[in-house]
């Protein structure tokens, strides 16, 4: 999967993407898929000498957005996206089917076991949004974190 136009904008206005700080994987869309897309992104992160907070802010990000495409998608496999851009960190998380709605935080009552995951990315990212799939086949959501610029490479 090639980098979405945010991406390429973003690395165009940076300088060019290092090839070892680009990383893409596809897992299927299952709710035992989570732990695994968490898993892949720490380990990479860690590859790249990432700081230990960006690698666990990281973890929740993509562990709230894989969630939501196998929860909130009639997606079969769903692809994870990591890209250091200078001093951000982008997270992509891309669906293959739209689910009912589009993905927006919200305010759950109190009782409520879901509901907050969006919000939490708003907290943990300098910015995040959904955009079409590159394919035109269902869609991106995307977050950003700032990240020191600072990595090794592999």
């Amino acid at each position: 999967m090639a980098a979405s136009q945010d991406a390429l904008r973003v690395a165009r206005h940076d300088g060019p993407v290092h090839p070892g700080r680009h990383d893409v994987f596809r897992l299927p869309a299952q709710n035992a898929s989570v732990a695994d897309a968490r898993g892949r992104v720490r380990a990479r992160l860690r590859d790249w000498g990432v700081d230990l907070e960006v690698t666990d802010d990281a973890g929740l990000v993509v562990t709230e957005l894989f969630t939501n495409a196998v929860r909130h998608t009639d997606s079969e496999k769903i692809t994870c996206s990591l890209l250091a851009l200078g001093r951000v960190l982008r997270v992509e998380v891309t669906d293959q089917g739209h689910g009912r709605t589009e993905p927006r935080t919200r305010t759950a009552d109190v009782d409520e076991e879901c509901g907050r995951g969006l919000l939490l990315v708003s907290v943990l990212a300098q910015s995040w949004g959904v955009g079409p799939a590159e394919d035109g086949e269902g869609r991106v959501v995307w977050a950003e974190l700032p990240c020191s610029p600072a990595l090794r490479h592999p």
